[in-house]
């Protein structure tokens, strides 16, 4: 299936070390597996888990999961950027980092991951914004 994608959307403002960019958008990136297998834990006693994936993000996890990151300039674009993305019937999920280890304690929106989808659906809600 060509044109399949996930696009990241780190905050460029709050001036993160590379390492906790990287793993902000790790966390973004793998939640949308993440968030289904936690539910399901939590649910119920077994350690075995099963999710449903639709055949989007079967054919993206195949072929080879492209990821395209891009910068958002504020915590209200992060914001924006991704109620647009549920707006238009994707999946975005946002990273709320604890703020253990930067940002003073307090707990900061750092960045969304939305699809796996098709690039033209993405590109819709993203093609503002420039690469990071």
């Amino acid at each position: 299936m060509a044109g399949v994608k996930q696009v990241i959307l780190i905050r460029k403002d709050l001036k993160m070390r590379r390492g906790k960019e990287i793993a902000q958008g790790s966390h973004a990136s793998m939640d949308f597996l993440v968030s289904a297998l936690r539910a399901q834990l939590k649910s119920q006693e077994s350690n075995l888990c099963t999710i449903t994936v639709t055949e989007v993000e079967k054919a993206w996890m195949i072929v080879g999961m492209a990821k395209i990151c891009l910068q958002v300039s504020s915590e209200q674009e992060l914001l924006e950027h991704h109620q647009k993305a549920l707006d238009a019937g994707l999946k975005s999920h946002l990273i709320r980092d604890s703020g253990k280890t930067e940002f003073g304690g307090v707990p900061t929106y750092t960045a969304c991951a939305i699809g796996p989808d098709f690039s033209e659906k993405l590109d819709a809600v993203t093609g503002d914004l420039g690469l990071y």
